[in-house]
């Protein structure tokens, strides 16, 4: 049997001529998993795309449209007849249509949005109607709903009669008169119980749910914390308005771990992708670039007062990069553990000074040894008559490590106490900071040895 890669190689020889090879072609895209059939579209030409796109059957076609990267779908949009599209959107999921629709320019996502029947239109503005980043705009509208009064037979029944194409039917969610969240129950549960049993009865009272204004984040960390596939999403009058699935969360977590490690790089809106193009590149990187050099004039306006001690101690030039570069790694490594365990859950900003004692600690051990590599260095770089450097070097050293510690907790700690991201706190910008503090304390230092020895 082929592999998947081996159907997607002789699929690539199949595209070599215009004509020949469609029936077998077409057989070939329909039998891989939509994922593949997504990940093959995207590295044809654009003018092949949406042949290739054609050969597929409607109910394969939208799964794979779902999984396309969103300028894809835009590309596909216009390419494909209105009747095309018209059911491609309309059979999508109501929270992957949304997610399309942020993509999309204002124009088509309103001629898509007039195209709907009024029951998708309407689960679709109702995610739309949510902020970027929350419960309520990351939720399918597709769930399973069943009425207290009902017995177990009847729920089954009414699952297996109405509920084939919900997102998930592990979960059943049971509501009263008003549509408020009462109990869930698991397909499970009703399986295993006698049919005339009431659903009531059978159902957990003890409920884990979302409102949806909760930050996705959030959601994410509760279903990895009770184990769920699906979470159910209230409104403020507690009414059940969807759910969040486990591949939703996966998404978010994806995103959040991409953006958290972008920011830490420096990378505007931390979503840059890496196939991205390089006009997207530069826009994404080069304001923080550019705001860097900004931030070093100030690291190097610390250094330009001390321009003749630097010429009375040449050895600085050699021992200031390597201050500025072991400092600056000391508080990356720090801002970086401190952001993760903020972003799964792991501490919060009650446990700030518990962090900030346990990376001081640690960062005794790691100052003692830096500062003593460092002034064995200017050991052996000085010349006899200026080795009284490395004893400042090596002073400096430990007092920028500490800094740098205490830094790299309490500013990601604080902005998330101000329910703002930790992420915002960037490694460029840290670092700068720790060589501005170093090279002001070790130059000053320096100036105040160099009046002591006489120099």
């Amino acid at each position: 049997m082929l592999t998947a890669q081996e159907k997607q190689d002789s699929l690539s020889d199949l595209v070599g001529s215009e004509f020949a090879g469609l029936n077998q072609m077409k057989w070939e895209l329909n039998q891989l998993p939509a994922v593949d059939v997504g990940d093959y579209i995207e590295d044809l030409l654009p003018e092949r795309r949406a042949i290739a796109f054609r050969l597929l059957n409607k109910d394969k076609a939208t799964d794979v449209f779902e999984y396309l990267p969103p300028e894809i779908q835009e590309e596909l949009i216009s390419s494909l007849q209105a009747a095309d599209v018209r059911h491609l959107v309309e059979a999508m999921r109501p929270d992957d249509r949304a997610e399309l629709f942020d993509e999309l320019p204002a124009r088509i996502v309103k001629r898509l949005l007039q195209q709907l029947s009024p029951a998708e239109r309407q689960a679709t503005a109702t995610i739309l109607g949510y902020a970027e980043g929350t419960a309520g705009r990351v939720m399918t509208t597709e769930y399973v709903q069943l009425r207290e009064g009902l017995t177990v037979g009847e729920a089954l029944e009414k699952i297996r009669r109405t509920d084939q194409d919900k997102e998930t039917i592990y979960y059943a969610y049971v509501t009263d008169n008003q549509r408020r969240l009462v109990s869930v129950v698991s397909l499970r549960q009703l399986f295993f119980t006698i049919p005339s049993a009431l659903v009531g009865d059978v159902a957990s009272k003890r409920l884990i749910k979302a409102y949806t204004e909760m930050p996705q984040e959030e959601v994410a960390q509760i279903m990895k914390r009770y184990d769920l596939i699906a979470l159910p999403v209230v409104d403020r009058e507690d009414r059940l308005v969807g759910i969040v699935t486990i591949d939703d969360v996966i998404d978010i977590l994806e995103e959040e771990a991409t953006e958290d490690i972008q920011k830490l790089a420096g990378v505007s809106g931390g979503d840059e992708a890496a196939l991205s193009s390089p006009k997207v590149t530069v826009r994404k990187r080069l304001p923080w670039l550019l705001g860097n050099i900004v931030l070093y004039v100030g690291a190097a306006s610390a250094i330009a007062p001390f321009q003749k001690v630097i010429a009375l101690v040449p050895v600085l030039a050699v021992v200031m990069p390597i201050l500025s570069n072991a400092s600056g790694n000391v508080a990356i490594q720090t801002l970086s553990v401190t952001v993760r365990g903020l972003g799964i859950g792991e501490v919060t900003h009650a446990d700030t000074l518990k962090i900030l004692r346990k990376e001081l600690l640690a960062g005794l051990g790691t100052a003692l040894a830096l500062g003593l590599a460092l002034a064995v260095l200017s050991l052996i770089w000085a010349v006899p008559s200026e080795r009284w450097v490395s004893i400042v070097a090596g002073l400096v050293m430990i007092i920028n490590v500490f800094v740098a510690a205490s830094l790299g907790t309490l500013l990601p700690m604080g902005l998330k106490r101000m329910n703002l991201d930790p992420a915002l706190i960037s490694g460029p910008l840290l670092t700068t900071t720790l060589d501005a503090i170093g090279f002001l304390t070790f130059l000053s230092l320096i100036s105040i040895a160099l009046k002591i020895v006489g120099a």
